[in-house]
């Protein structure tokens, strides 16, 4: 029979039956076993430490392994995403989270070290589902493009206008140095930060 004539049905026959004649000839291949596939990189408890931590008021209790970032641990461990992980370098500020009323990056500090403390993300600073008036203003004054900043940003000026609820301008920016915008919405955030801080009784 020609090759040119070969169909797949018989091809695949032929390739079978010199599979299986070569399995027979040889023992060893047609007893071993198949190759075990890798393990995943997934989380394991083998080295972890408790650590427990207030979440947007709520009382979580988990295990990470020491080398866990606070930020892996919100979104890998606690589903909690609303702090983003963009630089993972601690240079873009979009994981950016309060830590007992003070705004650091999740990227830099690990899990350990917040054991005990309260995080309050920018789904934290809503109420009963109600936008914060921070969040509010972003929304009024178009003060986000792509969206990956904005957690950041919220959280940067919310933690800025908490402890200076009349900061000007210049206190804004100061409080948003460590915040980048790649999509150039600096303007607009600075403008929702402001109006809210005009606002302030």
């Amino acid at each position: 029979m020609d090759n040119k004539d070969l169909s797949r049905r018989q091809f695949l026959k032929k390739s079978g039956a010199a599979v299986a004649a070569t399995a027979v000839a040889n023992p060893l291949l047609a007893c071993a076993a198949p190759a075990k596939e890798a393990e995943p990189q997934g989380f394991t408890e083998q080295g972890t430490i408790d650590v427990s931590l207030r979440v947007d008021g709520v009382e979580k209790k988990f295990k990470v392994q020491p080398r866990t970032t606070l930020l892996d641990a919100l979104r890998d461990r606690l589903d909690v995403t609303a702090a983003k992980r963009v630089c993972d370098r601690g240079t873009c500020g979009a994981c950016t989270v309060i830590k007992d009323g003070k705004p650091i990056y999740g990227c830099m500090m690990l899990a350990v070290d917040a054991n005990g403390s309260t995080i309050t993300t920018a789904t934290g600073l809503m109420d009963n589902g109600k936008l914060s008036d921070v969040q509010q203003a972003f929304v009024d004054h178009d003060g986000l493009m792509c969206g990956f900043c904005t957690p950041g940003f919220v959280t940067s000026v919310a933690a800025a206008l908490k402890a200076n609820p009349k900061a000007s301008l210049d206190e804004i920016k100061e409080a948003c140095r460590g915040n980048i915008c790649r999509c150039g919405t600096f303007n607009r955030v600075f403008e929702a930060a402001v109006a809210v801080a005009k606002g302030a009784k």
